[in-house]
């Protein structure tokens, strides 16, 4: 597995996060402030953009399942794009890991973002977060 990052917030190439996922896809972490800020601009959108979505209690983040080959070139700051390989990784109903859950579950979305859609909605969360904060 190669692991591209950016800021990473707490994943790291031997995740139980990524015992989740499909065998063609990559997983990009982000702190879960500004992916579930993502996840409402994605499904705000006019397409049906947002693939399954899996949330890590512990450590309050948010992966996003992405196509195989995303983590070759991610390069989004305050994210982990981490590339998979196929290393049995499986979608499945049940919370892949203890401590995480399916913010959208398999099924309920479709079967990756794209990573270009995921990239413009991560700065508009980071840009909405950074105007919130500077309000107080």
């Amino acid at each position: 597995m190669e692991t591209s990052q950016s800021n990473e917030p707490c994943t790291s190439p031997s995740s139980p996060a990524l015992a989740a996922c499909d065998p063609a896809c990559d997983l990009v972490t982000v702190p879960a402030r500004q992916g579930l800020e993502a996840v409402d601009i994605l499904r705000r959108g006019a397409l049906d953009a947002v693939g399954p979505v899996l949330h890590d209690d512990g450590c309050d983040t948010l992966g996003f399942l992405v196509p195989a080959g995303t983590a070759a070139g991610w390069d989004v700051p305050g994210s982990t794009c981490t590339e998979t390989n196929g290393h049995g990784l499986r979608l499945t109903p049940e919370p892949p890991v203890e401590g995480s859950d399916w913010l959208l579950p398999p099924g309920d979305a479709d079967l990756a973002t794209d990573p270009a859609v995921l990239r413009r909605a991560l700065g508009e969360a980071a840009r909405l977060i950074e105007a919130a904060d500077s309000c107080r």
